[in-house]
């Protein structure tokens, strides 16, 4: 049976990318921002490019920032992209004031660094040893670092937390994969990141 992931469409850029990603590794892609189709998914990914709170305005509007909650608390998987990752945290320093989805606790800090802003480019990920475990890791997780394609300015730099997968350094260090329950988070863009990348999307397709 072909895997089915629904892809909420809240006009936060970088849908297609993300889609043919999951394409390639043989999953059916519903791209909407239809409640009843949300709500009914299987598996739910929240991909987003550009501002937190923009972003988290957009998703309280239309009503899926609770078709979110409902979809974790019913225990089914769901996986935050990019900006999709740093919506699942409590807020952000990027927007003060407007509350994330509280999926997972702590907030969202810009990079404390003299470094160019925002951190492009390849980056080192490596892994916590309960990583290997990890069903959305499969095949990619280990005691060696991987590379994965990164852009943003803003990041969980506390990443002495209980749901840290795996861990970059940009100056300081933050969270690049998160993961609780039924709930993952990736900072870096897997549909860029070659192999690596794409069976994390692919092993997420297959929960």
């Amino acid at each position: 049976m072909t895997p089915r992931v629904v892809l909420l469409d809240y006009g936060a850029g970088n849908l297609r990318s993300v889609a043919k990603a999951f394409e390639h590794e043989g999953a059916e892609v519903v791209l909407t921002d239809d409640l009843a189709v949300a709500r009914a998914a299987d598996r739910l990914v929240l991909p987003g490019q550009g501002h937190f709170g923009q972003c988290m305005t957009r998703l309280e509007q239309t009503g899926l920032a609770d078709a979110v909650r409902a979809h974790v608390a019913a225990g089914r998987p769901f996986i935050g992209i990019c900006v999709g990752m740093q919506l699942l945290y409590e807020g952000s320093e990027e927007a003060p004031g407007v509350a994330g989805l509280g999926l997972l606790p702590g907030t969202v800090h810009r990079f404390p660094t003299d470094l160019p802003l925002p951190h492009v480019g390849w980056n080192a990920v490596e892994f916590i040893r309960r990583a290997e475990a990890d069903p959305v890791l499969a095949g990619v997780a280990g005691p060696e670092p991987r590379w994965f394609y990164h852009v943003h300015s803003y990041a969980v730099l506390d990443d002495d937390n209980d749901s840290v997968l795996g861990r970059s350094r940009y100056d300081a260090a933050f969270a690049s994969i998160v993961g609780r329950d039924n709930v993952w988070g990736i900072q870096f863009h897997p549909e860029k990141s070659q192999e690596d990348g794409l069976r994390i999307l692919g092993n997420f397709a297959r929960l």
